[in-house]
């Protein structure tokens, strides 16, 4: 194995290891809803605000953990995140009131940002594996986040039924440290990152990346991605209790959509080395719509929420190796882990929305009906949003002009 080789095996392995303590201890979020309501009486309407809030600035960190890392390396930023993020996670036991709990899922917000975000460890991925590996790449840590989702759920829910959920959340909170050792995987890039950073031309691709069409219809899907994901993440436990099924089903559920999710994901990230990603991504939102347009009308029984599970969780996250291969692809890989940062702020818009409305009809409605109706039409409009979209053949460097076709309109260059 050549050295190269070697080193981004290394880095990939490290981020998607990050990627498996941050995104499996968010998934484990709502396993915490119902235990966290009993001991502080906080009521859901407040407690799903304050993961919805924590959904929000996950998301408006990144750009600025991204630029950070651009400049000065990932290194440092992911060590110190993750030093802050299980002081974070430690705390929630100690919030006894809506703004200390909303205080505390900010901190490890924040903090989850700077330790193991797509933009950041996707950038760094990015950047350092050649073209014809960077999409295996990407599905590799994308699949990461899934392994996570896979132990750490039913492992948490264990945790919560064996020692009670304070005793869970601070064996989250340490092993939130794991990422100090972790972060030494990426002290190579650390000069490369800071250099690139200061290029001229660098900046300007930013500025194109930041004022086309293209980039926001991109950061638009996954709006839609964020506002599925949470949602499902965040209250799927309540669904299943409320379809009168056991909670430990909760666990299994999240387990399998973690499973199938490192199927979905490394499958994607094969399927752009050969395909075009933007017909990957309409498939995608497209089998999204159709899964929980099913979901709605057919009969709850245990067989159908797991099917449920592995429908959803084969298409997951699996628009991240294609969202972020051709934000890649249009406007270059100097400044990927910015703009993956700025779609990552846009997917928690959604998250947020998704998280905090689930909630509030829960509380009004005591379901999730019109919830399930809203996510069937913006998985529909996700895919409508990229049929424009036109990928450059052949193109893995910097771009400078990234194209965008209106319906009927001859291909142009979107100016910056």
């Amino acid at each position: 194995m050549k050295q190269q080789d070697r080193q981004i095996l290394a880095v990939a392995g490290a981020a998607a290891l990050l990627m498996a303590i941050t995104m499996g201890s968010r998934s484990a979020f709502g396993l915490f809803v119902s235990p966290l309501n009993t001991a502080t009486g906080l009521g859901v309407i407040t407690i799903s605000f304050a993961g919805a809030v924590n959904q929000l600035l996950w998301g408006a960190a990144q750009p600025v953990v991204g630029a950070l890392a651009d400049r000065h390396g990932a290194a440092r930023v992911i060590a110190v995140g993750g030093l802050v993020l299980a002081l974070g996670t430690a705390l929630i036991p100690f919030a006894h009131s809506g703004a200390t709990l909303v205080l505390a899922f900010s901190l490890i917000a924040i903090a989850g940002a700077a330790t193991g975000s797509n933009g950041l460890l996707l950038g760094v991925v990015s950047r350092q594996a050649s073209a014809q590996r960077r999409g295996l790449a990407i599905g590799v840590v994308g699949a990461g986040g899934s392994a996570g989702q896979l132990v750490l759920t039913p492992g948490t829910q264990e945790a919560i039924s064996a020692a009670g959920w304070v005793a869970a959340m601070f064996g989250l909170a340490a092993l939130a440290l794991l990422a100090v050792p972790l972060a030494l995987a990426f002290r190579p890039a650390t000069r490369a990152a800071a250099i690139d950073s200061t290029c001229p031309a660098d900046s300007r691709a930013l500025r194109t990346a930041l004022a086309s069409r293209a980039f926001w219809c991109l950061a638009g899907g996954f709006f839609v991605c964020g506002f599925h994901v949470a949602f499902l993440i965040s209250h799927m436990p309540g669904v299943i209790a409320l379809c009168g099924m056991p909670a430990g089903m909760a666990g299994q559920w999240l387990a399998i959509v973690g499973l199938c999710n490192m199927v979905g994901s490394i499958a994607a990230g094969a399927a752009i080395r050969r395909g075009s990603m933007r017909r990957l991504l309409i498939l995608l939102y497209l089998l999204r719509a159709l899964g929980v347009g099913l979901f709605i009308v057919l009969p709850k029984t245990e067989g159908l929420m797991l099917a449920f599970a592995a429908w959803m969780g084969l298409t997951y996250m699996a628009t991240l190796p294609p969202t972020a291969g051709l934000v890649g692809k249009l406007f270059g890989l100097q400044r990927m882990a910015t703009l993956l940062g700025v779609v990552m702020l846009v997917h928690q818009l959604g998250a947020f929305l998704g998280v905090w409305l689930g909630g509030i009809a829960l509380a009004l409605q005591g379901g999730y009906d019109w919830v399930w109706y809203a996510d069937v039409a913006l998985a529909l409009l996700a895919a409508a949003i990229h049929l424009p979209l036109r990928e450059r053949e052949g193109a893995n460097g910097p771009a400078p002009a990234p194209l965008f076709v209106s319906p009927g309109s001859a291909v142009r260059p979107q100016l910056s």
